[in-house]
Parts: C-alpha cells; sequence; structure tokens
C-alpha cells in the first residue's frame, strides 16, 4: 500500500501557526479522500482532519475545529494542514493517510510522521 509522505512540522510558540505537508501520487490526489491524524504523548492515534478525492467535503476533529484548515493542492500532488492558534495540547507526531471510510477511517498505511511540538 502507498505510504504518504509528511513534512512541515517543528516547534512553535502557543497562538502561532504551522502548516504541514502531505506529498502524495497522482492517483491518490484524484481519487482518494486524504486525511490528517496524530498521536499524543501516552495518547493512542486520533482524527484531526480529512478531504474528500473531489475537495466538496471536509471533515475536523472537535478539538481542532475552527483553527485547522485542511487543503488539497492537484498541481503538485499534496494535502496541507494549516495549524493556527496552537495550543500545547496540539503537541504530537502527525500523520497523513488515505481514507477508506469517510471521514475518519484510514488505510492504516502509516508513515514516518512529522513532529509538532508547542510551547506554552
Amino acid at each position: 500500500q502507498e505510504r504518504l509522505v509528511e513534512s512541515g512540522g517543528g516547534t512553535a510558540q502557543a497562538g502561532g501557526s504551522l502548516r504541514l505537508s502531505c506529498a502524495t501520487s497522482k492517483s491518490t490526489q484524484e481519487a482518494a479522500s486524504t486525511g490528517w491524524f496524530r498521536q499524543r504523548p501516552g495518547k493512542e492515534r486520533e482524527f484531526v482532519a480529512a478531504i474528500s478525492w473531489n475537495n466538496a467535503f471536509t471533515k475536523y476533529g472537535d478539538s481542532v475545529k475552527g483553527r485547522f484548515t485542511i487543503s488539497r493542492d492537484n498541481s503538485d500532488n499534496t494535502v496541507y494542514l494549516q495549524m493556527n492558534n496552537l495550543e500545547p495540547e496540539d503537541t504530537a507526531v502527525y500523520y497523513c493517510d488515505r481514507i477508506i471510510s469517510w471521514p475518519s477511517g484510514p488505510a492504516g498505511s502509516w508513515g514516518q510522521g512529522t513532529q509538532v511540538t508547542v510551547s506554552s
């Protein structure tokens, strides 16, 4: 199964912003819904956001609604997660994956993820 590649993590202060990128293939970009997930220290992996294959629908986890925005750029086969007004509780490893059961069912082909650390 295809593994998507995450990048863009780093360190930010509370209230700051980061943008994550998820590199996909052309076939995935055109035909698959894609989502972001995260795993906070000591917690299980949780759903963050998803975007449908045709950009018609988005869905967000309750804890990020109004702060995070998912988008996709078909010209470079990339799905983005814009994270604004970051909170220390957003500290986690972030993963992207194809969505096989809308809106939050991942394919389960996890990559390395990208670390996001938010300081207070």
